[in-house]
Order: C-alpha cells, then structure tokens, then sequence
C-alpha cells in the first residue's frame, strides 16, 4: 500500500525486514531525509518461503502485520518532520533483491537506504554481484549501513567523509556526490587516490610487471605523479563549492589501503563509484566495492558510474 503525500520531494527507499537490526537505519533515514528535505518510503516485501525468526525475532507473518509495522515506524518519522509513505508489497517474492531493484525503479526513488546484516535475500542484494546488478539494473545509488557487534549501527556524524577516487573524471561520480553531502552536513571530504606498486599489480599488469619491472615501475611512479594532479584540481573543484577538503595519493593495493585510511581518519562516511559490474579492468571493478562493503566498517555509500545524480531538489 502506497500513500502518496506531495510527490516534489526526493525519495529514499528504506526496505525492512521487521527486525530491530533494520530498524537502527532509521536514524540515518531521519538525518538525510531532514537535510535533503526527501520523503522515506517504507517497503517490506512478502517473502515467499519466510524464516520464522529473523535475528532472534518472530518474522513478519502477513500483510497487515507488515502494515502496522510499517505504519508505526511512520508515525515516529513523521513526528520528526519527514514526509512519509508505507509500501507493503503483498504478492510473496522469492528473490527479495530483485524486489527491490524492481520497487526502486517504479517508485522513481533516488536513493536506497538500508542496514545489512548479510542474511537471506538481503545479503544477495548487499555482496558480491547481486549488488552490482541492482546498481547495473538501475539502482543509481545506495547507502549500506553495517551494525556493529552490538547490533548498533555507527552515529551517523557526518564530520569527516572519504572519497577513494581513481584519477578519470568520467569514472567520478562519487566526487559530485559527496561534495553535495559534506555541504550539507558541514562535513570535510578527504580525497585519496591509490597507486598499485609493483607488488600490488593484478591481472595483466601484473604479468607485465614480471616481464618489464623496471618499465612498470616507472610507469607507475608517472602515474603517481599524474595522480597527484588531479587530486589538485579536485581539490580546487571542492573548494569552489564552499567545501573543505584535503587529498593524498597512496600506494599499495587500494582494499586494505582505503579501509586502512578509513580507520585511521575515523571517517563518518565512505562514498565510492561502482560500475555495476563485476570483470572491468579498472581501479573499481564491482569487486572492489563488495570487498569493502564486505568489511563492513563504516557506512558507504555506491554510486553508480554513468550517472548523473543529485540529492538536492530542484
């Protein structure tokens, strides 16, 4: 059931499973949906074969529970200002994840909002190619929340946001993004761009690596050189825009490098290109985002490649 209210507002799709867990992505919700002044739309999907418990909790066990639910959750949003719809989606889905690509689309939203917590057809849409498949599909963005041991999630501060970068301006849509966000919040990006060395070479470059170090390893100190370049101007862009910033260029295998700096930072928040795809060889394969989606150590947000995207209204 979907209750539609003023449709000029942007729209955040926040999918719940009806477990505590799912719940703690509503503060997250709250803050975005505040500052961007956009509407939540609450979904729960039917499930077709579901688990009587879902983390140590009676599962959702029809339409009107789920109504109810939905509903009551609302009703706290809406105390806060937010512009709020239900969606229960009654036919029963096998494959949750594609539910939810399919609600995105229909529902015109432009941003999912969500707490992983890696079970069923959720964790399917969160790793490894499900997730690239909804940004490929047309998911053009989503912001993965991960619970901590506790089952809390991260306060959602905003102070301090990271921006892995990979020196083509196509390729940047995580940049515009960002720059958005941190406006916002009043947040400072900081910037990285990651080098392979020689040891840290996959794939084909890696052979070549083998073959003609030297000739690769000067290679690769050019495009450090040509990194530290664009990092420039990038900085230059986000000052432009009132924002405060500061960049750096690493070397190393971009993974352990990026999820390294994101703790040493402290980062409220990573924000990262994905191309909806896994197999591309280039910086961020879909690989690359689902292993650092994978380690679950601070909220990021994936942006999809090709993509023109905007938080703010119009």
């Amino acid at each position: 059931m979907l209750q539609h209210e003023n449709q000029g507002n942007l729209r955040y799709l926040v999918p719940l499973d009806g477990s505590r867990l799912a719940e703690s992505v509503l503060p997250v919700v709250q803050q975005m949906a505040s500052r961007f002044h956009a509407r939540a739309i609450l979904l729960h999907i039917v499930e077709e074969h579901p688990p009587t418990v879902i983390h140590g909790e009676p599962h959702l066990s029809g339409v009107a529970q789920a109504q109810a639910y939905l509903e009551e959750l609302a009703t706290r949003l809406r105390s806060s200002g937010i512009p709020v719809e239900i969606h229960v989606h009654q036919e029963k889905e096998e494959n949750v994840a594609h539910s939810i690509v399919q609600h995105f689309q229909e529902m015109n939203a432009d941003l999912v909002i969500m707490c992983t917590h890696g079970h069923g057809g959720l964790r399917e849409l969160l790793f490894g190619s499900k997730a690239q498949q909804a940004l490929q599909q047309g998911t053009q963005s989503i912001l993965l929340v991960f619970p901590r041991e506790d089952d809390t999630v991260f306060p959602f501060k905003l102070q301090r946001i990271l921006v892995p970068l990979d020196g083509t301006a196509a390729h940047e849509p995580a940049l515009p993004m960002a720059i958005t966000i941190a406006r916002t919040f009043g947040a400072e990006l900081r910037l990285v761009l990651v080098i392979p060395t020689l040891a840290t070479l996959s794939g084909e470059q890696a052979v070549s690596g083998l073959l003609l170090p030297s000739t690769t390893r000067a290679i690769l100190d050019l495009s450090q050189e040509e990194a530290a370049n664009y990092l420039e101007q990038a900085i230059a862009r986000c000052h432009a825009e009132g924002v405060v910033a500061h960049a750096e260029v690493l070397r190393g295998d971009i993974v352990p490098v990026v999820l390294g700096l994101a703790e040493r930072l402290n980062v409220d928040l990573i924000v990262l290109a994905s191309h909806g795809r896994t197999g591309l060889d280039a910086l961020f394969t879909g690989s690359v985002a689902s292993r650092i989606a994978g380690r679950r150590i601070r909220p990021l947000l994936l942006v999809r490649v090709g993509q023109t995207i905007s938080l703010e209204n119009h």
